[in-house]
């Protein structure tokens, strides 16, 4: 609909990583698991019906109410005058699919170790509020199937490394002590959400323009420093790109090597304390963010970090599993 000409976001960054994962034969059709959409019983895991409901028309709602909420989710005023049918086509059923991958792509850590999820982190979002382009809690929901539904799973980390603070998944864990929260952000940039920070066990707040060496430093001190203070039975890893030099919402400095080395900071912890780890792929506002995706995953399959010696046993099977909201081609 050429809604992504009115918002930085690249909304085909899931498919072009994908695209490069193919061109550089890490992966195929085959390996690929498609992700199924979250139905509205999935999300009322988290979400209340009053928020679901503020996002799609009813009859006796005002045109203004539902298109108000998306269209201040999205940061796309336009969306205001769209029909809701276009909205739930168009915005919100890609971003329900990416949540259901996430969710999927939960159980597929535990099982193997570790999986990826081409899409998601949409960590803005809490319970009853999105913003920031996040519609969906859907860091929050993986966290909520896998308590519920996964027997031994008890704890849980979030490792949130996009430039902006995770204040979604930071205000619905608030009281929860079963879920340790680090993030490491701008500290200058949205959302600047003093009530969620409360969450966060481990904050490290940035400067304008961090570069790599003082950046990587920190990661690896406080993803160490996380790992021995609670043992948990899954990392939850939001991989935004926003950090990226250049980026025009994170304000950060860092390399597109800087992002790989700090990729791999993550997965080589997660290896060494023998925690699964999920992966989602969060903010990135850049073209240029989906080919550092691709080369990061590559990277971390050449070292045998996605691919080798699982931590939950060997898979029948090993082979990069990758979660992609349908579509995006």
């Amino acid at each position: 609909m050429g809604l992504e000409k009115l918002h930085p976001f690249d909304a085909g960054k899931w498919g072009k990583v994908i695209n490069f994962l193919k061109e550089d034969k890490l992966i195929a059709d085959d390996v690929i698991v498609q992700a199924r959409e979250a139905t509205e019983q999935d999300l009322l895991v988290v979400h209340t019906r009053r928020y679901l409901n503020r996002l799609k028309k009813h009859m006796l709602e005002s045109f203004e109410e539902w298109s108000f909420a998306v269209a201040a989710i999205t940061e796309i005023p336009p969306v205001l005058f769209l029909p809701n049918f276009l909205v739930q086509r168009k915005v919100l059923k890609p971003l329900r699919t990416q949540t259901g991958g996430t969710i999927m792509a939960g159980k597929l850590a535990i099982e193997r170790g570790w999986a990826i999820n081409v899409g998601g982190g949409f960590h803005h979002c809490s319970s009853d509020k999105g913003g920031g382009f996040c519609a969906y809690a859907d860091i929050t929901l993986a966290i909520k199937f896998l308590f519920e539904r996964i027997e031994g799973v008890s704890k849980a980390t979030i490792i949130d490394l996009d430039a902006h603070q995770g204040n979604g998944h930071e205000r619905d864990f608030m009281e929860d002590s079963r879920v340790y929260i680090m993030d490491v952000y701008n500290r200058y940039i949205y959302p600047g959400d003093g009530f969620a920070k409360r969450a966060i066990k481990r904050k490290i707040e940035l400067d304008w323009g961090t570069e790599d060496t003082e950046y990587l430093q920190k990661v690896k001190t406080h993803v160490e420093g996380s790992l021995n203070e609670v043992k948990s039975d899954i990392i939850i890893y939001n991989a935004g790109t926003d950090v990226l030099d250049g980026d025009p919402l994170g304000g950060l400095a860092i390399s597109p090597q800087g992002i790989i080395e700090r990729d791999l900071i993550v997965f080589r912890a997660a290896r060494k304390h023998r925690i699964p780890i999920l992966m989602v792929t969060s903010g990135g506002y850049q073209k240029r963010t989906a080919r550092i995706i691709a080369d990061s995953i590559v990277n971390l399959h050449n070292l045998g970090l996605i691919d080798k010696e699982l931590v939950r046993g060997e898979a029948e099977n090993p082979k990069v599993e990758l979660m992609i909201r349908e579509g995006k081609k």
